[in-house]
């Protein structure tokens, strides 16, 4: 008997995390689990190629049962983070990749608390990134292959960003120049493509605190179902890991293993050649001494060739679009701020607002095949019940509490609780959800996996309910015609329900 090989892996500098899978229930296939990399299979020599065939057909059905059986759940809960990796100027919080939320979604989260004057050092990662600015500011930079040099300085004597321009100081500096760099500010989503080298630096006076979204099976990934980060300098293995919690609901694996950047594999010689620097250069570049960790302490003084705060992002007076120039990969935007209420798509002064970010509004998004939403409701307010017709949505509390009710296609609740401030929870994709802020009200943001994800309300006055006739509604829910009516038409708010009284039926929207 032939027997696959199910295994899954998620890795961060310095601990590598394996679960096993459960066989699917529509195969008699058993799993076999490893520890060591196989590196070939040998089929029997006698094997037609009839038989090969068979197999590769019931590899595949394995494969499409298992991701769909991910799905198949029956109780969601609030998620916090179970790993915490100090550095020297921050920690990383980790959310559990083996949860049955993130399987089914294909998605990863973390969270970064970067302090002033932090670093976090330069990486990539196999998977496209929708990072969100929740407190802080900070500059961020994205390192975009092929793409030029276009930030440099004209002479030799320049102003640099952070306290010497603050000062007004002009100082003589060896000549310089990299690409782009970005102010982020709170309330900023940043889009960053699969493969994308990308840093980022604390230059305020408090905490930076940066939630990041993974799509782990978006197209693009062809490594394995988890995020792996690829760092470009520093020692990651030096940084300390803290468990948050004993045990983790889903049987885990831990090791700790070897971490380094990606120069302490190669040999100190070809480094040297590559770069054409000495042998003691090129060591450096493997951090191999380097105790800081994966975010460093560099101060406040950080010498970056950036616009000031104010001009970044505006266009120059009389500049046109039409040359071509800014519709390249190079010249496109990388972040947008979501709390600008110029975004914002639904709007009630009594109840709050909900803003979508897709590719429409930021045309990064069609690459990533992602999108954003961020909602604010006032005390009690209720958000339409609804599902979300082509994307999973992982919905992260930013500020207060909501109470949430999930729903899946049995009719049943998988999840009623509050979810509150720094908790995160996994929709997936056509599963029914109602939202209603506490009594300090709520704000959050929402990472979805499609570049144009599009709801489904069930109530309102733009509703699956309203939208079909009186009769239907009538004979689908046992309703006289004037019930029917009543069921279709009092509800007249949109999506947002302020909270009022009406005849005994308790909370409704104002009319």
């Amino acid at each position: 008997m032939y027997h696959l090989v199910t295994s899954k892996c998620s890795s961060f500098p310095g601990i590598t995390s394996c679960m096993s899978l459960p066989p699917s229930s529509s195969s008699t296939i058993k799993p076999y689990y490893f520890t060591t990399p196989i590196h070939r299979i040998t089929l029997p020599t006698m094997a037609s190629k009839a038989t090969l065939l068979l197999a590769l057909s019931l590899l595949f059905a394995t494969c499409i049962a298992r991701q769909q059986n991910q799905c198949q759940i029956q109780n969601i809960e609030a998620l916090e983070p179970i790993e915490v990796v100090q550095a020297e100027a921050g920690v990383t919080e980790i959310w559990d990749a083996n949860d049955q939320q993130f399987q089914c979604a294909g998605v990863h989260f973390i969270r970064h608390r970067i302090q002033p004057g932090g670093l976090l050092l330069p990486s990539y990662v196999n998977t496209p990134i929708l990072a969100f600015i929740e407190r802080g500011r900070g500059i961020q930079g994205v390192i975009l292959s092929g793409c030029p040099e276009t930030y440099e300085y004209s002479s030799q004597e320049q102003q640099f960003s952070g306290q010497s321009e603050r000062r007004g100081e002009r100082l003589q500096v060896d000549q310089d120049r990299h690409q782009k760099v970005e102010n982020v500010n709170e309330g900023d989503v940043v889009a960053i493509p699969t493969g994308t080298a990308h840093w980022l630096h604390n230059d305020g006076n408090t905490e930076l605190v940066v939630v990041v979204f993974f799509d782990t099976q978006n197209n693009e990934n062809q490594l394995d179902e988890y995020q792996r980060r690829f760092f470009l300098a520093g020692n990651p293995q030096a940084q300390s890991h803290q468990q948050q919690q004993t045990q983790p609901r889903q049987q885990r694996q831990g090791q700790r293993q070897n971490a380094g950047n990606i120069f302490n594999g190669f040999t100190v010689e070809l480094l040297a050649q590559s770069f054409n620097v000495d042998q003691e250069t090129a060591q450096k570049l493997q951090g191999q001494n380097d105790q800081r960790g994966h975010i460093v302490n560099v101060g406040q003084d950080l010498q970056i060739i950036r616009p000031p705060q104010q001009q970044q992002g505006r266009r120059a007076p009389g500049r046109g679009w039409s040359n071509g120039v800014e519709e390249t990969i190079c010249s496109m935007k990388f972040k947008v701020n979501i709390d600008n209420p110029s975004h914002a798509d639904f709007v009630n002064p009594q109840a709050g607002r909900i803003a979508n970010l897709n590719s429409f509004k930021f045309p990064i998004l069609e690459h990533l095949q992602l999108s954003a939403e961020r909602g604010e409701l006032r005390p009690n307010v209720i958000q339409s019940p609804h599902w979300t017709i082509n994307a999973h949505n992982l919905l992260y509390v930013t500020e207060g509490a909501l109470r949430v009710q999930i729903v899946n296609n049995q009719g049943n609740s998988v999840f009623d609780n509050e979810l509150r401030e720094g908790q995160v929870v996994v929709i997936p994709q056509n599963f029914a959800v109602i939202k209603r802020a506490n009594e300090q009200g709520s704000r959050w943001v929402s990472f979805k996996t499609n570049d144009n994800a599009m709801i489904a309300n069930l109530a309102g006055r733009v509703s699956a309910i309203s939208s079909m006739p009186v009769d239907v509604v009538a004979n689908a829910y046992q309703l006289s015609r004037e019930d029917a009516q009543q069921l279709k038409f009092s509800q007249r708010e949109t999506v947002l329900f302020a909270p009022s009284f009406s005849r005994g039926q308790g909370i409704r929207a104002s009319a």
